[in-house]
């Protein structure tokens, strides 16, 4: 063979390997056998806004490129990433739709079908503590479930009951108040130890899901933290505050993760105990995410310490634009910017859950 020949095949071989690895990515998730779940609702921050943000007074927004670059169509949306969020896979393996509509920015053209499948009403920025949406000019939980409510009236009362009891609410905050509100201003440390900010979380989320439980929701899957101390922007926080960047993770954000978890965990199982009919289910994302750290070659990943856009250190919101760089192939990344996750990984956390079966609501 000669060398024109041998150098051909390698270049066909390479664009085979390309449009081949894509296929994977665009393939569609395999469905969950037939459960009676209507709707998904989604509550929280930037891992689950499909665009809610879009229509708000503030910096914290992903509707410009290069956002969205990965989604159908190839435009941004809004959502923190190069593609889909879990939202949507989760509708998608559930076999209610393709993709979660967000609530605020797309009001005005959706109908009471799209409403009764389920739409998102998080909000990029947000937490479980006011101060830190306050801070970000977004939309508080608070503010989430008042759109809920108004939601609830658009359909009505006899289309709501029968919707919200099997309807799956989708809960994932506290991200937000941990990085921004705590770790990144002075003022949280000072009025908090750790132990009293996590009680103050997990006491606030436990007084909203108590809200959607008396609005009818009897099906909560509620999201942890996940490693922390592995997200870029934490990473760079650091060398920032004391040189050089920490290898690896910063061993004590996630420590304090995993402590958060399980007061979540015993949290929920003690709602669940006093909320007759309720299924209060623990989404564990911090597994899932830390074996992508650890362990990057098995999901195909060549980069899980820095994003896609931009240096992939500092960049996100506003400072991830179409003027600085991006990666070639956002799918063997981990990270989009320096928080959130890559469509891929996204997708790999959602087929995690379809393998632990936790979103599985059979009773």
């Amino acid at each position: 063979m000669g060398p024109k020949l041998a150098s051909l095949l390698a270049v066909l071989a390479a664009v085979y390997l390309a449009v081949a690895a894509t296929a994977v990515d665009d393939a569609p998730l395999p469905r969950l056998p037939h459960q009676d779940i209507p709707a998904v609702f989604a509550f929280g921050d930037s891992t689950l806004d499909t665009g809610n943000n879009n229509v708000l007074p503030t910096m914290v927004r992903a509707d410009h490129a290069p956002y969205g670059r990965e989604f159908p169509g190839g435009a941004p949306t809004g959502r923190f990433s190069d593609g889909k969020l879990l939202t949507d896979y989760l509708v998608e393996v559930l076999g209610i739709k393709e993709l979660l509509p967000a609530y605020r920015s797309g009001a005005a053209n959706l109908t009471v079908a799209d409403l009764s499948t389920g739409v998102c009403f998080a909000s990029a920025g947000s937490g479980l503590d006011d101060a830190t949406a306050t801070n970000a000019g977004v939309a508080t939980f608070g503010s989430q479930l008042a759109d809920f409510k108004q939601l609830l009236g658009k359909i009505g009362a006899r289309k709501a009951g029968e919707v919200v009891k099997k309807s799956v609410f989708l809960v994932s905050a506290a991200t937000n108040d941990m990085m921004m509100n705590y770790y990144m201003l002075p003022s949280g440390r000072s009025k908090y130890t750790l132990e009293q900010y996590h009680d103050l979380l997990i006491g606030n989320l436990r007084s909203y899901i108590q809200a959607m439980y008396d609005l009818g929701a009897r099906r909560m899957l509620v999201a942890g933290l996940p490693p922390v101390g592995c997200l870029p922007l934490q990473l760079t926080m650091a060398e920032l505050q004391q040189p050089p960047r920490p290898q690896g993770c910063i061993a004590e954000q996630n420590a304090a993760a995993e402590c958060y978890n399980a007061k979540l965990q015993r949290m929920l199982a003690e709602f669940q105990a006093g909320s007759p009919g309720a299924r209060a289910v623990y989404a564990d994302i911090y597994s899932p995410l830390k074996d992508m750290v650890d362990h990057p070659d098995k999901y195909g990943f060549v980069e899980a310490s820095k994003g896609c856009c931009g240096t992939g250190l500092l960049e996100m919101g506003p400072l991830c634009t179409d003027m600085v760089p991006t990666c070639a192939t956002p799918s063997k990344y981990m990270f989009w910017d320096s928080v959130h996750p890559t469509q891929a990984t996204y997708r790999a956390v959602a087929e995690h859950f379809e393998r632990t079966n936790i979103i599985r609501f059979d009773n």
